[in-house]
């Protein structure tokens, strides 16, 4: 049974700087000042318009918690585009 979907070409890699470009076009960038480890949570916090600091408490709250937390920090950090990018 199909699900109708084609498959990328096989060797297909999406490339980093795609990526960029569409969470960029969403509004979701790292900003170049008041971040504290790389700017992630403050980037989020602004693009949906939350405190930065809820947005860091729950994710160190997060941390405690079983998960792929640190790594979903990491492939945000490596994504995300900076403001000045």
């Amino acid at each position: 049974m199909s699900s109708g979907l084609i498959p990328p070409p096989a060797g297909y890699l999406p490339s980093v700087n795609s990526a960029r470009s569409s969470f960029a076009s969403r509004g979701l960038a790292r900003p170049a000042s008041g971040k504290v480890l790389a700017g992630v949570c403050a980037g989020l916090a602004r693009r949906f318009g939350i405190s930065k600091t809820l947005v860091r408490a729950a994710f160190v709250v997060s941390v405690v918690l079983p998960g792929p937390q640190i790594l979903v920090y990491l492939g945000l950090w490596l994504l995300m585009p900076s403001d000045g990018d």
